[in-house]
């Protein structure tokens, strides 16, 4: 099946280890805004937390009241995370079954050190006919992605 996808990448005045780490203070989430009718985040806590960090589950709980669970399927701090966004309600859970976040970090020996940071996103609907709403609702995503990642540069 077709999936919506988008990136975003941007260098950011960090090592991969403290963007990792920021990616795993769950108190840090809260900076996610959103973008116009797309809520932001509220709180996040884990529901489980493994000492390696793959297979950890985080509870979402978004502006708007609802919630949703990301779990990490892959944890390389300095090379890649992996996030599955899924146990949405509705009306996203009509629309989408789940989404892959995929981070990758790369050292870009910028002057003042740094890290090109790229969040890559795969939203796969329930079906077919659920692609064109999805495709809206990825626009909402990558604004909001795209304003958090513009945080992550303003903030040491």
């Amino acid at each position: 099946m077709r999936t919506v996808t988008f990136e975003v990448s941007r260098i950011v005045p960090q090592t991969p280890a403290a963007i990792a780490a920021r990616i795993a203070d769950t108190d840090s989430w809260s900076t996610f805004d959103g973008y116009g009718p797309l809520p932001g985040i509220e709180r996040a806590e884990y529901e489980t937390r493994t000492p390696e960090m793959a297979g950890s589950r985080i509870r979402v709980y978004n502006a708007d009241g609802s919630n949703h669970v990301e779990a990490i399927e892959e944890w390389a701090p300095g090379e890649r995370i992996v996030i599955r966004l899924g146990e949405f309600q509705a009306p996203l859970s009509r629309i989408a079954s789940h989404f892959v976040e995929h981070w990758r970090f790369e050292e870009c020996g910028a002057p003042d050190g740094g890290t090109l940071v790229s969040r890559r996103f795969e939203m796969i609907p329930h079906s077919p006919l659920m692609l064109p709403a999805l495709w809206l609702i990825s626009r909402l995503m990558r604004g909001a992605v795209d304003r958090h990642m513009q945080r992550l540069v303003e903030e040491r």
